[in-house]
C-alpha cells in the first residue's frame, strides 16, 4: 500500500469532522503497517503532494479529503459485491416437559392472642429519714 493510499484510508476511518491531524494519521498508518519500516520523509511528501494535487484539503494543522477524493473513494468501495454468508439451519427446538401443578399451600395455623401484659409492680415508698 502506498503512503497516499494509507493516508486516504486513515482519514476516512478516523472520521474527524474538522480533519485529522498529521500525527493521528501517522499513528493510524503505523498501526496498520505492522512490521514495515516507517519512512517519515515519504509520508510528509505524500501529504504535501496530496494537498498540491487537490486530493487533500489542509485546514490549519489537519487534513481532510477533498469532495472529489470522497466520491472517488465511494466509487471504489461500491463495486465490491459481498459474498452472502451461507444461512445456518435453525436449531431444532427442544420439547419442553409439561409443567407440574403446584402443590396446594397448607393453611397456616391461626395465631394465638397474646397474653395480657402484667402491670409493673409498684415500688413501695420508703419513709423519709430525718
Amino acid at each position: 500500500m502506498s503512503y497516499k493510499a494509507g493516508i486516504i484510508k486513515a482519514i476516512t476511518e478516523l472520521k474527524d469532522r474538522t480533519g485529522s491531524s498529521s500525527i493521528a494519521i501517522k499513528k493510524h498508518m503505523q498501526a496498520a503497517m505492522g512490521d514495515k519500516k516507517w519512512q517519515n520523509g515519504i509520508f510528509l511528501k505524500a501529504l504535501k503532494d496530496g494537498v498540491a494535487s487537490g486530493e487533500f484539503i489542509k485546514v490549519k494543522a489537519s487534513y481532510k479529503l477533498s469532495p472529489a477524493a470522497k466520491t472517488a473513494a465511494k466509487k471504489k468501495a461500491a463495486p465490491k459485491p459481498k459474498k452472502a454468508a451461507p444461512k445456518k439451519k435453525a436449531a431444532p427446538k427442544k420439547k419442553t416437559a409439561p409443567k407440574k401443578k403446584a402443590a396446594p399451600k397448607k393453611k397456616t395455623a391461626t395465631k394465638k392472642k397474646a397474653a395480657p401484659k402484667k402491670k409493673a409492680a409498684t415500688k413501695k415508698k420508703t419513709a423519709e429519714k430525718k
